[in-house]
């Protein structure tokens, strides 16, 4: 896998228009572009021509492999623009956090693990699956929430809530649809947590490792030995990569990681792309 990355990265590098965001502008404009299409032709003939269908793939129209991805998960022009917008700016943070090698993969193998699902399924005998990306998009709001737990941002521009809330919103919804959907379109979500395993299980454990009741009592006992003032003194802060401290680069904001086993502090230049202590 490191290898591919490395091949991958370095080709991003050599061809920009082929980095995660320009893949990620692609694919939100082909939406937008299939939507406009869609609205535009009465006959419904372009929204079938986009439809994954194994048998219709192996009759010669190769094209279905990739046309679905761009199929509309939404019949509301804003409420599509909305949701494009959050993948996008996902990927985008997703792309500085693990580079455009990474995630580029991550996302063609969640394309690749939808195809073969639907050639199961058909081969199965399984119905109709009318199949998108929507939960493969959704999967990246995951693997955001893994990297970014305690980030907290503004539910419908009011209430604060932390992502790892957010995210197990997300789970408890996944659930649902699982059981309330007809065999097999409830099979989706789990192919798009799937791909979400693939790529996070061991960030997923680390992350899980903090709420272990071991863990919990030592981050409350180090927090405790913070007081009074109850917060880390600014001028003792040294970062664990570069050994730049707070006193030489008081222009430099210098944090803890959260997913470092112990207490970690880096500097605004490491605390992104550093190796995490276990």
């Amino acid at each position: 896998m490191t290898a591919l990355v490395r091949l991958v990265d370095r080709f991003c590098a050599r061809h920009p228009g082929f980095g995660l965001p320009r893949l990620m502008m692609y694919i939100a404009g082909g939406n937008l572009l299939a939507f406009l299409l869609i609205q535009m032709d009465k006959s419904g003939a372009f929204i079938t021509g986009l439809l994954f269908s194994p048998e219709l793939i192996l009759q010669g129209q190769v094209w279905r492999l990739v046309t679905w991805v761009f199929f509309p998960n939404s019949g509301n022009i804003l409420l599509l623009a909305i949701s494009l917008y959050f993948y996008y700016f996902l990927a985008q943070t997703l792309e500085r956090e693990w580079g455009a090698g990474r995630f580029t993969i991550y996302y063609l193998a969640g394309v690749l693990l939808h195809i073969v699902f639907g050639f199961i399924m058909w081969l199965a005998g399984a119905p109709f699956l009318l199949m998108t990306s929507t939960y493969l998009n959704l999967s990246l709001f995951f693997t955001f929430a893994v990297l970014y737990p305690d980030l907290q941002v503004r539910l419908f521009f009011i209430l604060p809530i932390k992502v790892k809330w957010l995210a197990l919103v997300d789970v408890l919804y996944y659930g649902y649809i699982v059981i309330v959907s007809q065999f097999p379109a409830n099979l989706l979500p789990l192919v798009g947590i799937a791909n979400f395993l693939l790529f996070c299980a061991g960030d997923l454990y680390q992350l899980l490792r903090n709420f272990l009741p071991q863990n919990v009592v030592r981050k409350a006992r180090y927090n405790a030995a913070q007081k009074p003032s109850g917060k880390f003194e600014f001028a003792d802060r040294r970062c664990a990569v570069c050994g730049k401290s707070a006193a030489s680069h008081p222009e430099l904001e210098f944090r803890y990681c959260s997913r470092c086993n112990g207490f970690h502090c880096f500097c605004e230049e490491h605390i992104n792309s550093h190796i995490h202590f276990s």
